[in-house]
């Protein structure tokens, strides 16, 4: 694999680490064509990917979750899930959360607007060569909830989430086609 630039959360205040896992992707590994787009070209199933995650510090109040390519050829890179508003006492989500019928989705989580313009996760969709990372991030907040609406653009809902992370922790699988 070509030598990739840095991860983008390297620029951002440095927080502590949550643990993040999943039951459907790995760091570094590829993602299965459940969890890649369905439109585009692409025949994945689109579903979002299981994540859990634990090691939050004291005061938590809410979490985010996000998938972020920064390797996308758009010069800003691609938001392909933003949730928010994320209950404190939520720390899984299952296979299909974000996508679909939603079933598992946290009540009260806010689904903000990814860059396919959809308010639900978006699977992998690269143009054809190098492969592209995907950074599922968990954002540990310090607010209940951000007082945004889903319409809201992801790099507002992005900057909103950096001013309100007490700890930050993702996996990053790749996908090629």
């Amino acid at each position: 694999m070509a030598k990739q630039p840095p991860i983008p959360y390297d620029f951002l205040p440095e927080v502590p680490s949550l643990t993040v896992e999943s039951d459907d992707v790995s760091d570094g590994q590829r993602m299965s064509d459940d969890h890649v787009f369905d439109d585009w070209g692409m025949q994945g199933r689109n579903l979002s990917p299981h994540l859990r995650w634990s090691g939050a510090p004291e005061g938590t109040r809410s979490y985010a979750v996000t998938c972020f390519d920064p390797d996308a050829p758009t010069g800003s890179g691609f938001w392909h899930w933003v949730l928010f508003d994320i209950p404190a006492d939520v720390t899984e989500l299952p296979t299909g959360a974000g996508s679909g019928d939603m079933k598992g989705l946290p009540e009260g989580a806010v689904h903000g607007r990814t860059d396919y313009g959809t308010r639900a996760y978006g699977g992998a969709a690269p143009p054809p060569g190098t492969p592209h990372r995907y950074l599922f991030a968990v954002h540990a907040l310090g607010v209940e909830k951000l007082g945004l609406e889903g319409d809201t653009p992801s790099a507002v809902v992005g900057f909103n989430i950096t001013g309100n992370t007490l700890a930050r922790g993702y996996i990053a699988p790749v996908y090629e086609t």
